[in-house]
């Protein structure tokens, strides 16, 4: 092994691995540091729920071997309601989908040190030049990419991650068998991946079953411990506890029981990033900067696009032997991430977060004006379009957006929103303060 490359990349997950795959196919010389032993990898790292759509499979080229389920159609569901949407899906089995990755670049030349657990930059007049690992270990490279996820070492060292505790999401997921996928009264969950809105359910979040094949299927719940959680959440109720309430009151689960030795935990964070994704010599991808879609909750491509972004960086910077890693060249990086991983940010989280706020009974009005709409504007919405969030919004919704704004003084809403509740309130609500 030497000890000089061309690009570091700490951790293995989606984005990391990938970003390794794209480099070395490109003739990069790279090396990823993994924290889990390779015998058990990827054990502690197996967090997602793995639900992702036919776009990231084709893009980046995955195989059919790691899908447990191809889908057909996305459920929205509320306590009292649900609104279903045509639209083609893939459930992954996550492990192998994360380790075709790592054998993928290997193949290409991609070096991978597992057991390998990254600690601090390493640095020289001001800049990092390397990583350390495993307490006393060095590794230098021209290009360091950190994909820790929320740990984040590097780019915390670096002033690049700015996660906040606050916004900080938990989840919890099991595999069950015995499941009623077609149960009278709720919607057809056959072949397709199902969300749910109620705070009964997920304060401040939104619970999820996704069909993974006959009676089978992943099904889990995340949240927020924001407003909403703090006004709905049960006395001593933890995650877990939740899922269980869940399993219990729902119908379609009577008959279901836990996949044994199958759990999955997890954490993102849902906000906006930093100023900066990148500095001199590094960039941040993956969930080390937030990349989680915000309304859906789908990771894995927008993780993946971060990771083509950061390869395209670096082309950028080390082509044809004309080395140019400055914090000026690094930053491409930020512009195809704003442009090309999560364009229109602000927007789609502010109806992400009027989401969470929102009380259970305007889910069920939601799902109503979704089957009312035409069949685009859940989607154009999901894309931060502010035509489209601005028909989800009626006259009651005042008081939630004065609540999603209260402690973001001097923010004004998207011109879109403000004309559309103009129209509805006869007189501008303008800015709240």
């Amino acid at each position: 092994m030497t000890d000089e490359y061309d690009v570091i990349v700490a951790g293995a997950g989606p984005a990391g691995a990938q970003c390794a795959r794209d480099l070395a196919a490109r003739g990069y010389d790279v090396v990823v540091l993994e924290t889990e032993r390779e015998a058990e990898f990827p054990r502690t790292s197996n967090k997602s729920t793995a639900g992702t759509f036919p776009s990231m499979m084709t893009a980046f080229s995955i195989p059919d071997d790691v899908v447990m389920n191809y889908t057909d159609a996305v459920v929205l569901e509320s306590p009292n309601d649900h609104f279903v949407q045509e639209q083609a899906g893939a459930v992954l089995e996550f492990a192998d989908f994360k380790r075709f990755l790592v054998e993928d670049g290997r193949a290409d030349g991609a070096e991978y040190r597992f057991d390998a657990r990254v600690t601090a930059p390493i640095m020289e007049n001001g800049e990092i030049v390397g990583v350390r690992y495993n307490g006393d270990e060095e590794v230098y490279g021209k290009i360091v990419v950190d994909a820790t996820g929320p740990s984040a070492p590097l780019a915390k060292a670096l002033g690049v991650s700015d996660l906040k505790r606050e916004n900080h999401a938990i989840g919890v997921e099991y595999e069950l068998e015995g499941i009623h996928v077609d149960h009278p009264g709720f919607a057809d969950l056959t072949d397709a991946m199902m969300l749910r809105l109620d705070h009964n359910l997920a304060p401040g979040g939104y619970s999820w079953i996704f069909h993974t094949g006959e009676d089978t299927a992943k099904v889990g719940l995340c949240y927020i411990q924001n407003e909403s959680h703090r006004q709905n959440a049960r006395e001593s109720f933890g995650i877990d506890d939740y899922l269980e309430f869940w399993l219990e009151t729902d119908p379609r689960f009577r008959d279901a029981e836990r996949i044994e030795g199958v759990q999955h935990r997890g954490s993102a964070h849902i906000q906006l990033p930093g100023e900066r994704l990148s500095t001199d010599n590094f960039m941040a991808i993956g969930d080390t900067v937030p990349t989680v879609d915000p309304l859906w909750g789908e990771g894995i491509h927008k993780g993946m696009k971060s990771a083509r972004a950061a390869a395209a960086t670096v082309d950028a910077c080390l082509d044809k032997g004309v080395e140019d890693t400055s914090a000026e060249q690094m930053a491409l990086y930020d512009k195809l991430w704003h442009r090309d991983v999560a364009p229109q940010m602000s927007t789609r989280l502010l109806m992400t977060e009027l989401l969470y706020l929102a009380p259970n009974e305007r889910y069920d009005r939601l799902m109503a004006d979704l089957r009312r709409l035409d069949e685009n504007t859940l989607a154009k919405a999901n894309r931060g379009n502010k035509r489209a969030i601005a028909k989800l919004l009626h006259l009651e919704d005042l008081p939630l957006l004065a609540r999603y704004l209260q402690n973001r003084r001097g923010i004004e809403l998207p011109s879109a929103l403000d004309r559309t509740l103009e129209r509805t309130a006869g007189a501008s609500p303008g800015r709240f303060d």
